[in-house]
């Protein structure tokens, strides 16, 4: 009997020993499905996130398919690679990729005890190929079969890689959770540094997520986080890396994270979207011409942007310090009287356009965007319209007008629930566009100093209209100087009438600007569309003298391996790009300066300290509906636009809505910090226009004047008749131009 049981024995286990080595025999000769090659697993490589840094070096985000940043092996520290193999697998270095005693553990529990959740015994090797390649689904030997592919796998990578090699390849690819792969980028993550900055709990914090990352997410789940921590702490003590004591100091440490999630909240996501899109021109152009195949999202470019990051952090703190208190101030405007009346109107038409079947009023949980920070409010359709109404949009873009490169972007308050970019959007540009008409009217020879009448003007062939100055002064006379610094209306409506509006048509594309400007006379007050972004490359030339620029945001681009394959030198604009005369931009700074100084802008300096040479002009447009603020010197040209989505909201008064009081301060509070790093003296007027400015701001009309003013009573005329005389008086100016020329010659 003995001997029979015996013999039974053994032909059981011969049998099982066949039917393993033949089960292992298929599956390394690929009966279910081929194993990578040796030279497919030397050919793996990562897709690897692409990083975008400031011009100081400091990440602001990542572009890629994956969230990963590859590291070498110097880059991660000890006891990094310590606690990861105290914790998964503390024979790592005894065993040639596959630690037999845990394979055939698992290979009988799931084989002779069906425990299809017998997982573990897989070595760091075995891991890193299942991170490299998954698995399949193969039905009910799936364990088994994945098992063995990996085991397979992972004796290849003994044969091909140092252990070092392993360790680093199987920290890059590892996944933490949160779209986030490779413990650099889930260093970045949960603490804000880099892998090789974090500490010795933190490494543990990592390590301790490979078990479950979500589960042992320290964001969502601290103490589980924590818990887990421990746990490998303790292992660290029990394989002797650190000392008991250490441990339990270690453990007593509570958890502490600095979360980064740039996706969503950088310094600079709106200006991301730009470089993006440069980026990919950029590598389209390099591709053809290289026979590459460079991707912007897999190949772990390495870009250097133009961005001055403190002047961005700069720039979003005074969003967030001037905006939050406008934005209160809004709301309760909002809450009664003919505000509240005008809201629930256009609220209705929102409503009507919306055609949904909803219930208007069943409440839903929304994650609404407060100054104060996102928040979860259980509120209808219904409101969250109305909270969208009333709610303040901002957008600010600085730029470097000698080269076009962009120092700062702000293209919201919030980028994550208010994705489009109001550098872009269209609105009535308002009093910022004086400058370009008064402009056409230097290049056409008209002197600073040339006095414009302040009598009440209508234009009676565009239905009486009537311009009024914000004061609503009337009389006198303004020269050109003074009434661009303190944007006088009716004088620069008087000026657009003595300017052919072809000569302003071609300045105005010139500039850059893509929306038609319309022949009318209430476009000298701006009327006209444009963006932050066109605004910007206007005044740019302005600041550098009468050359058109295009703003730039990349100033290099590095492969993984090192190779700069593309370096912008950011040259100042060639002759070729000049748009205005040089006199004509120095005298146009003169009085924007002016406009600081004495005019709509001194508060720039009186209230936010700003005393470095500086040019602008500030802009509010009808019914307070967008308030502006463009200003500038040699080295920066800032141009911001405050206003709600719809015109029809706004403030009711210039205390709130006027461009001095809503847009102004945000470019105030942005450089308090920073005007010495973009200081530098304004252009000075040369010999033959030193006294261009020298005469008196306002000069009172004659009695004699007010007699036959008052006899005749000539403050009505035409845009038809007054563009005539214009255009007659020009080509009268051209010939003498001409003729001086000649004799010049």
């Amino acid at each position: 009997m003995l001997k029979k049981t015996l013999k039974y024995s053994i032909l059981v286990l011969l049998t099982f020993i066949i039917i393993v080595v033949l089960f292992l025999t298929s599956v390394y000769y690929g009966v279910f499905g081929p194993i990578h090659s040796v030279k497919e697993l030397k050919a793996f490589k990562n897709q690897t996130a692409t990083l975008v840094l400031s011009e100081e070096g400091e990440l602001l985000g990542k572009f890629f398919a994956e969230n990963r940043t590859n590291v070498k092996f110097e880059q991660l520290p000890e006891h990094l690679i310590n606690a990861l193999i105290a914790t998964e697998d503390a024979r790592y270095f005894e065993h040639d990729g596959v630690d037999s005693r845990s394979l055939f553990r698992v290979l009988f529990k799931t084989i002779l005890f069906q425990d299809k959740s017998s997982g573990g015994g897989s070595t760091i090797n075995q891991q890193l190929v299942k991170n490299m390649y998954g698995r399949k689904n193969h039905g009910p030997l799936s364990m088994l079969i994945n098992k063995s592919k990996e085991a397979f796998l992972a004796y290849r990578l003994e044969q091909i890689y140092s252990k070092e090699d392993i360790l680093t390849l199987y920290l890059n690819t590892v996944p933490f959770g949160e779209n986030v792969l490779g413990v650099e980028a889930a260093s970045r993550r949960f603490f804000n540094k880099p892998v090789n900055e974090t500490k010795i709990e933190e490494a543990a914090i990592l390590v301790g997520m490979l078990k479950a990352n979500t589960y042992y997410n320290p964001r969502l789940h601290p103490d589980n986080a924590i818990k887990r921590r421990n746990v490998v702490l303790s292992q660290l003590e029990k394989y002797n890396y650190i000392s008991s004591k250490v441990k339990d100091s270690l453990q007593q440490i509570p958890l502490k994270l600095d979360y980064a999630n740039l996706e969503s909240q950088g310094p600079a996501n709106y200006f991301l979207v730009e470089v993006k899109d440069e980026l990919n021109k950029i590598l389209k152009e390099y591709n053809t011409a290289n026979g590459t195949e460079l991707t912007v999202d897999n190949d772990g470019l390495i870009i250097k942007t133009t961005l001055d990051l403190k002047l961005q952090q700069e720039a979003l703190k005074s969003f967030k310090d001037h905006l939050s208190v406008m934005q209160k101030r809004l709301r309760k405007q909002y809450k009664s009287g003919t505000s509240l009346k005008t809201l629930n109107n256009l609220l209705s038409k929102e409503l009507k356009q919306l055609k949904t079947t909803s219930n208007l009023e069943e409440r839903k949980q929304i994650e609404l965007f407060d100054w104060e920070g996102m928040y979860t409010d259980s509120i209808s359709i219904k409101d969250s319209i109305r909270h969208s109404l009333t709610l303040l949009h901002a957008g600010l873009l600085a730029i470097d007008p000698q080269t076009g490169a962009v120092k700062s972007w702000v293209g919201g308050i919030d980028f994550s629930t208010q994705q489009y970019d109001q550098i872009f959007a269209q609105r009535q540009i308002a009093s910022t566009f004086k400058p370009i008409l008064y402009t056409a009217a230097l290049e056409q020879g008209i002197t600073p100093c040339s006095y414009l009448d302040n009598k009440p003007l209508i234009i009676s062939d565009f239905d009486n209209w009537q311009p009024n100055n914000y004061d609503n002064s009337t009389g006198g006379n303004y020269s050109m100087a003074a009434a661009l610094a303190k944007s006088m209306n009716i004088p620069t409506v008087n000026l657009f009438l003595n300017i052919p509006f072809n000569n302003l048509e071609t300045l105005w594309k010139k500039l850059g600007f893509s929306q038609p400007l319309q022949k009318k006379p209430s476009i000298a007050l701006g009327t006209a569309n444009a963006s932050i972004y066109e605004l910007s490359v206007a005044y740019s030339a302005f600041a550098n003298g009468g050359y058109k620029i295009k703003p730039k945001t990349i100033k290099s681009i590095e492969t993984a391996d090192g190779k700069i394959i593309y370096k912008n030198e950011f040259s100042h604009p060639s002759e070729k790009n000049r748009i205005i005369s040089k006199n004509s931009t120095i005298l146009l700074t003169k009085m924007l300066e002016k406009a600081i100084l004495e005019g709509t802008g001194r508060s720039l300096k009186n209230i936010y300290g700003i005393t470095i040479p500086i040019a602008g002009k500030t802009g509010t447009s009808q019914d307070y509906a967008d308030a502006w603020f463009a200003a500038y010197t040699p080295k920066l040209v800032i141009v911001t636009r405050v206003g709600a989505a719809s015109p029809r909201i706004s403030f009711n008064s210039g205390k709130n809505g006027s461009g001095g009081s809503l847009a102004l301060p945000l470019v105030g509070k942005t450089l308090q910090k920073m005007q010495q790093k973009y200081s530098e003296s304004l252009t000075p007027l040369p010999p033959e226009l030193s006294e261009a400015l020298n005469c008196e701001d306002y000069l009172e009309d004659s009695k004699l004047n007010l007699f036959f003013e008052n006899l005749f009573n000539n403050n009505n005329t035409t845009l038809e008749k007054e563009q005539r005389r214009a255009q007659r008086k020009a080509e009268r100016q051209q010939r003498r131009n001409e003729r001086n020329a000649k004799r010049n010659n």
